[in-house]
């Protein structure tokens, strides 16, 4: 274990390598913090750190520079999640308030998460298999055709064309509105199947088969790989930090080219608490050089999807924490509002 005074002089050392973009040396140490050791004391606790692998010495310059083992410690005892101002959280309140749909608040939330970390921002739409269904809407285009309209409690919208067998009259299909409803809004996505199991058996025996029909367009939007939607933002925002990846950018920007290397990245969102994937802690290789900070988000006590930022390892990790968790919590509010 590290004593209390090494603890602090890493936390020094992060905070001005992530300030400053330049190795830290003890001098520099001892004249921006008030450490109440001598600058010979300091050496002797750096000499300790980069022994045990927390900074390291990139040149022969006298600065140290953390490590992702430095970084990690930082996060894990020596960071304090930065709380965003009353400004700055009255800005996103109104710049999420004013979308018209999801795709409108997924688009927002992007662009307001990239502005505010400059940072590559990630958010993946919420997850079919962990919404509930709010509303079924069935629509008559033509007397063998109609429109199933599915509604989420996250406000997600499926629409799927429906060609039916034979005509199917308003009165059958306001019926079957009526039942459909009445058995699976409100309910988890993961319930539909059983709940409308046996609903063709409740109509007459010519309306079976376009009742049957509509049940199989249902219950194949349920299961569609759509489901795992991501929208990513500001990637020109890694520009910016070209000095902290080794060489060249470009494996970075492959990797988030990958929906699925994004999706691994931000996790499951049963996980819905803070996570901070620090440098080789990625798993795919073009991303060693980066921090990955997700979260979880919902309507309600439960998330429904991951929305993050990709960067440098050597990142603001307090602000972009508390970044991440406020606009979190606002498009939980707003899901839920809506």
């Amino acid at each position: 274990m590290l004593s209390e005074r090494r603890l602090e002089v890493l936390r020094a050392i992060v905070q001005d390598y992530v300030g400053t973009e330049e190795p830290v040396g003890s001098k520099a140490l001892t004249e921006r913090h008030n450490l109440q050791v001598s600058p010979a004391t300091v050496r002797n606790d750096m000499a300790a750190l980069e022994e045990e692998g927390y900074i390291a010495q990139p040149h022969t310059s006298a600065g140290r520079v953390p490590t992702d083992k430095g970084y990690r410690l930082f996060v894990d005892k020596l960071a304090d999640v930065k709380p965003l101002t009353a400004p700055e959280r009255r800005a996103i309140q109104n710049f999420l308030d004013g979308a018209v749909d999801l795709d409108d608040v997924v688009g927002r939330t992007v662009r307001l998460l990239a502005q505010l970390t400059r940072q590559v921002a990630v958010v993946q739409y919420p997850s079919l298999s962990r919404s509930t269904v709010r509303h079924v809407e069935l629509l008559a285009l033509a007397p063998a055709r109609l429109m199933l309209v599915l509604i989420t409690d996250t406000g997600r919208v499926e629409q799927r064309m429906v060609d039916c067998p034979a005509s199917f009259g308003e009165t059958s299909l306001a019926e079957l509105r009526a039942r459909l409803n009445s058995r699976i809004a409100g309910q988890r996505f993961p319930e539909v199947p059983r709940l409308v199991a046996d609903l063709p058996d409740s109509f007459d025996a010519d309306e079976r088969g376009t009742v049957s029909t509509v049940l199989s367009t249902l219950l194949e939007t349920l299961v569609e790989e759509t489901e795992e939607r991501l929208m990513i933002g500001g990637t020109a925002n890694l520009t910016r930090f070209a000095q902290d990846f080794p060489l060249t950018i470009r494996p970075v920007l492959e990797a988030l080219e990958e929906q699925v290397v994004l999706l691994r990245l931000l996790g499951e969102a049963k996980d819905s608490g803070m996570t901070v994937r620090i440098g080789h802690e990625n798993a795919h290789e073009g991303l060693t050089s980066t921090s990955v900070v997700s979260v979880g988000y919902g309507s309600g006590d439960e998330a429904v999807a991951k929305l993050g930022v990709v960067g440098p390892t050597r990142m603001d990790y307090p602000g972009t924490m508390g970044a991440v968790r406020a606009v979190a919590r606002y498009v939980g509010q707003i899901l839920a509002e809506n």
